[in-house]
């Protein structure tokens, strides 16, 4: 099916079915002979073409079940010559056009590269959301399912794809030692920043995909691929129902997101196979950093030393210059510890040779490091328990103040924006913080939901039936927004909120 992409006219063939590619854009299905040489220039050939090499590259691709001839009987011509040169109209075959798809998605990848991208997460979870919510209607909403539907495998092919490509690199980049050190330096220091940016709080988005995935397959994956399929609705061309190929479809499609975030086999989720991959890469490459950051501290290297000596003796003329030089690179020279003296000097004489005075003493960091010990008074201790009970004292005060925040923002109910009157700096810090996660998330049905990275607070936010503006008084000013209705929950410690109330 791609014998078209070798061969000396593999250009050609490739840019007429490039041709033709863009007429089926265009809705245009059939092509003569002139239009393909239009079709030509516009995807960059501007090689002269005859007919006769023309309709040769067409009939090889016609021979390869590419491309179909068939003749325009709906034509009026005036001359034979006409005739000839628009009876036959060209078109791409099934083959054909899978053919080509194929070559643009070979160069997509070559010239494309993976990520790791936690919006594409979010996506998933909102798209799972949403199918949860239409789930509940009993009726109506079928389309919209079907939209949905199609958005999640998107969210998820992209997902597939962009792991799988981005891992291929990764271990690329894991085994590369060839580039340049500074250009490898800064890349793998790149990496690894990437690689923990989309591990943090990778768990908790994780955990909500999986939560919503199981709350959809409480109404039925039947129930949802059969909405899907009313929604879809597939047209009856070949005679035959495309109704159960697609269902068939679309379950193996629910299967590989299960496969994913929740197995029913008791397999481990493969995007935890993914943070465990990443964690290594991680470590890896610091490792790699590390012995790169090591190798530049080191001035020079026992190899460097060699090739310099070795260069040094290309380089001497004489022999006598070559022993002394020999001489000096490889000769022993004096021990380490010939300073060290008997412990009683008066009992060995100075005149005696050493092999008939006693042995010295030498201590065991002398022969391995070159050192001597040299022994002085301990260092004190540092009594480190008056900063450690003023540092927990600091957290627990920190921790009051931030669960008192929290409890004064619990509104018990909905509460327009406005109902909060003034407040302290501190709690209208806190205050901004949940309309900002609020105000980030995807709304469902008007209505956004947030909560706070421990998962103690949630906000409920809905937006204001009129055109009220809600002030806030500060210590520090004042405070002019839109009326939104409020709802904040604080979980937790709720007989203390009761009895401060």
């Amino acid at each position: 099916m791609f014998r078209f992409t070798s061969g000396d006219r593999a250009g050609l063939y490739v840019a007429v079915l490039h041709a033709f590619g863009e007429a089926n854009e265009r809705l245009e299905t059939a092509l003569g002979l002139d239009d393909v040489r239009a079709r030509l220039r516009s995807v960059g050939w501007l090689e002269a073409i005859d007919d006769d090499d023309l309709a040769s590259a067409l009939g090889q691709l016609r021979d390869w079940n590419l491309v179909d001839v068939t003749q325009n009987h709906a034509e009026n011509y005036r001359t034979a010559s006409e005739y000839e040169r628009r009876n036959l109209q060209y078109s791409l075959t099934r083959q054909g056009e899978a053919a080509f798809a194929g070559v643009l998605h070979a160069l997509t990848v070559l010239s494309s590269s993976g990520a790791l991208q936690t919006a594409v997460l979010d996506a998933i979870a909102d798209r799972l959301g949403d199918l949860g919510n239409l789930l509940d209607e009993d009726t109506g909403g079928d389309r919209r399912i079907f939209s949905t539907l199609m958005e999640l495998e998107g969210h998820l092919d992209a997902l597939r794809a962009n792991t799988k490509q981005f891992n291929g690199e990764l271990q690329r980049l894991l085994r590369a030692d060839g580039a340049e050190l500074s250009t490898f330096h800064e890349v793998k220091a790149a990496t690894v920043a990437y690689l923990q940016e989309f591990l943090t709080n990778l768990d908790q988005r994780t955990y909500t995909i999986e939560t919503r995935i199981r709350r959809v397959a409480g109404h039925g994956v039947s129930l949802l691929h059969h909405r899907a399929l009313l929604g879809a609705e597939l047209p009856r061309l070949a005679g035959e129902d495309p109704g159960p190929e697609w269902l068939a479809h679309r379950h193996a499609r629910w299967e590989g997101l299960r496969a994913w975030f929740a197995p029913e086999d008791g397999m481990r989720p493969r995007v935890e196979q993914l943070h465990l991959v990443a964690r290594r890469a991680i470590i890896t490459l610091l490792q790699v950093l590390d012995r790169i950051t090591e190798s530049r501290r080191r001035a020079s290297s026992a190899v460097a030393d060699f090739r310099e000596l070795a260069r040094w003796f290309t380089v001497l003329p004489a022999q006598d210059d070559l022993h002394r030089l020999w001489s000096t690179a490889f000769g022993l020279g004096p021990a380490r510890h010939a300073h060290l003296g008997h412990p009683d000097p008066e009992l060995v004489s100075t005149s005696a040779s050493w092999s008939e005075t006693p042995p010295v003493e030498v201590s065991a960091l002398l022969r391995s490091s070159g050192r001597t010990e040299r022994f002085s008074r301990t260092g004190r201790v540092r009594d480190v328990d008056a900063i450690k009970a003023a540092r927990a004292e600091q957290a627990r005060d920190e921790r009051a103040q931030l669960e008192a925040a929290w409890n004064l923002l619990d509104t018990g109910g909905p509460l327009r924006l406005s109902g909060f009157g003034r407040l302290e700096h501190s709690a209208f810090e806190r205050l901004l913080e949940l309309l900002g996660r609020a105000l980030a998330s995807s709304p469902t049905s008007g209505t956004r939901r947030a909560t706070t990275t421990d998962g103690k607070v949630e906000i409920i936010l809905r937006p204001p039936v009129d055109d009220a503006i809600a002030h806030l008084t500060t210590p520090h000013g004042r405070f002019s927004g839109p009326d939104y209705e409020i709802e904040i929950r604080a979980f937790g410690n709720r007989h203390l909120r009761k009895a401060a109330r």
